[in-house]
This record gives C-alpha cells, structure tokens and sequence, in this order.
C-alpha cells in the first residue's frame, strides 16, 4: 500500500509540475519574443509618455495591442499582473517529486553502488547541498566584476555547469546525477525570479509610488538574469526527459554527454532569441545539430562480441526470474513497485521472447537494468542474455 500512495503522489506532482511548467516557461519565452518583437510607437503621444516600443499582433479571432514603457507610465494602473507564481509552483512541485522519487527512494534511484557507495542520508545531504550550493556560487558569480561583461561572464558560467555535470556523475547513479543537474538549474532559475527580477520590479513600483525617479540598476540586472533563465531553459527540459533514454545517462561519459546536450540546447535557445530579433543567423543552430550528431555517432553501439557456447533458454528464464521479476511481475515483490515499471511483465517464456530485445538493450547495451543492479546482476549473467539475444538474431536473419 505504501508504494501505492507513492505512485500516486508521483503521478499528482508530475502532473502539477508539467502544468505550471507550461505556464512558466510559455510566458518567458512569449516575453522574450515580445522584447524582441517591438517597433517604435508610431502616435507621437505615445512616445511623450514614454512608451519606448509596441507590437500588434492577432491571436484566437482578437487583436492586441502591447506597449512597452522606457521605464514606467506616469501613473501606475489600479491592476499590475505579476508573473512569478508559475515559477514558483514549478519549482515547489518539482523539489517535491524530487524528494518523493529520489531521495524517499534513493537507494533505488539515486545511489549507485558501483560508482560511489553513499548511505542514504549522504546522498541526499550531498543532493541537497549541491541544490542551494549551485545557486549561491551562481549568484556570488553574477553580483563579481564579472556580471558586468556578459561573455565573460557567460564563459566562466559554461565552466561551472560543466563542472557541475561532471561532479554529479561521479557521485550519483546517471539517472540521479542527471535529474539533480536539472534541479539546480531549475533552483537558479526560480532563485533568479525571486530573488532578483521580482525584487528588481518592486523597486521600480515602489519608487514610481513615491514619486521618485527609479533606479535603473535593478531592471538591468533582472533583464540578465531573465537572459540567463532563458539559455538554461532547453538544458532543464532535456534532463525532465531524460529518464526515457537510458543511453545518455547510463553512458560511461554520461557527463560529458549531458555538457553536450545541455549546450545544444543553449545554442537552440540563442538562434531563436536573435531571430525574433531579427538578427539570425543559422550558426548557432549548426553548432547545436553537430553537436548532437557527434553525441549521436559516439555513443552508439558497436556490434556485440559475443562467443561461446549455445545458450539454453533455461538458463535464459533462470537469469530473468532472479533479476528481473523482482519488478517486472504481475506480483512484483521489490517494496517500490506495486506494479510493473513501464507495463513489462516477464513472468513466462512467451513474455520473455516477446520482450527480447528490451531485456538486451536494457541489460547488456545500457547496463541500466536492474536499476542501480539492486538484484546483482553479474556480468557472466549480462554475456548469458547477450548470447542468447545474438544467436535469435542470427537465426531470425537466416
């Protein structure tokens, strides 16, 4: 019942978090194409009351018409929308199913013995501590002479999240190394709202409140930070994906793999930043296709090496039955799975072969299966399905 409850919880968080999500990051990047977006007023009065740019656009039948003010109107309007709670539900939604999946289940999903042996309680203190440690570096590093050069600054800031990634990886299972590497963007980002943008956007009210001529420091810092939230936005939703693909994570260079991707990303995000802009060029783009298809060339496998004797498919079931039914039954006995992960069932012959080729890919190729070998799988019982598998392939092909 326990990991019923579990499953549930997953199931409401996941859901919530996608939610707002959506709306968080739909209204970033729609802002962000509406900066980009807008021309010089053409009403002479608009621009004596400081309206510094406009855009018209159609959307669900209607017209609409934004203005962006140089610093604020004259007189503040009654109602001011804010948007910062999609952000900050994401990230509270987010950290929840992160504790309920990673860290109430670490031992499953979180430590790898084979790549560090770390109690419960360590890792997710390390987890934790990399979380809030990743932001205070991040801001220390934005508020040094360095934020007032933006490529230094963006140089020194590639340099940390590589650093970052590669740190991960050496203590954390690459599923677990990969969702805490998103985690800490993520904190950056809703930290960058909360932190600064919205503090930065209060000071502006506050002081129009008073009659006063508002400092214009803290819009240019949240106008950086917003930059920054936007780049690291593609890299967040590759990791929240990234679970389904075994042969990033699981990858002996699983970090320099997620460097890889992550940048990828970033270099999408800068082609389309600048072509709303109008100032595009499609090298960035370029750079973010190679990049994926080295990532893509390097990391696929090789033809299998496997020799030696037939194997018999009693050998095969006995190998199955004692590592891989734990969870993948109509019965499952491990304690955090009331139910088959991703609907496979191993439990007879006929499932067995019809499930052939998953067994070998999640076995032998991604070495994912069992999850963080918590059944202790050997490598005689991996080269056992690997041969099996071959020999049903020569066959099928013959």
């Amino acid at each position: 019942m326990e990991a019923y409850i579990v499953d549930w919880l997953s199931l409401l968080a996941r859901w919530l978090h996608f939610i707002t999500g959506i709306a968080w990051i739909g209204s970033s990047f729609y802002f962000v194409w509406l900066d980009n977006h807008l021309e010089a007023p053409t009403r002479s009065g608009d621009v004596e009351k400081g309206v510094a740019g406009e855009v018209w656009s159609i959307h669900g039948g209607g017209f609409y018409h934004a203005q962006k003010y140089q610093v604020a109107p004259r007189v503040l309007p009654e109602t001011l929308h804010w948007f910062k709670w999609e952000a900050y539900w994401t990230w509270m939604s987010g950290m929840f199913l992160l504790m309920l999946v990673y860290w109430y289940g670490a031992q499953v999903y979180l430590i790898d013995v084979s790549i560090a042996e770390l109690s419960t309680v360590s890792a997710v203190g390390i987890a934790g501590g990399s979380i809030v440690g990743g932001w205070l570096v991040y801001d220390v590093l934005c508020r040094t002479k360095l934020g007032s050069d933006d490529r230094m600054l963006g140089g020194v800031l590639l340099l940390f999240v590589a650093g970052l990634a590669w740190g991960l990886c050496q203590l954390f299972s690459g599923r677990g190394a990969y969702i805490h590497f998103g985690a800490v963007l993520g904190t950056i980002m809703v930290a960058n709202v909360f932190f600064v943008i919205i503090p930065g956007q209060r000071k502006v009210v506050d002081a129009f409140e008073r009659g006063e001529v508002p400092n214009p420091e803290p819009g240019i810092q949240a106008k950086q930070r917003s930059v920054h939230n936007t780049y690291f936005t593609l890299p967040v939703l590759f990791v929240m994906t990234s679970n389904h693909y075994a042969m990033t994570y699981s990858h002996e260079y699983n970090w320099a793999i997620l460097i890889a991707i992550s940048l990828a990303g970033a270099l999408i995000r800068v082609y389309f930043v600048a072509r709303h802009a109008g100032k595009a060029t499609i090298v960035p783009l370029v750079a973010a296709a190679l990049l994926l298809a080295g990532v893509a060339a390097l990391i696929a496998p090789h033809a299998s090496a496997a020799s030696g004797d037939a194997v018999a498919f009693d050998d095969v079931r006995t190998v199955v039955q004692h590592r891989c039914t734990t969870c993948h039954s109509d019965a499952p006995t491990h304690a955090a799975f009331p139910a088959a992960p991703g609907g496979v069932v191993l439990d007879t012959d006929e499932q067995i072969v019809a499930e052939a080729q998953r067994i070998h890919q999640q076995t032998v190729v991604t070495r994912v299966m069992p999850i963080g070998n918590l059944t202790g799988i050997s490598e005689a019982e991996r080269e056992i399905i690997d041969r099996w598998y071959q020999a049903a392939g020569d066959k099928d092909g013959g």
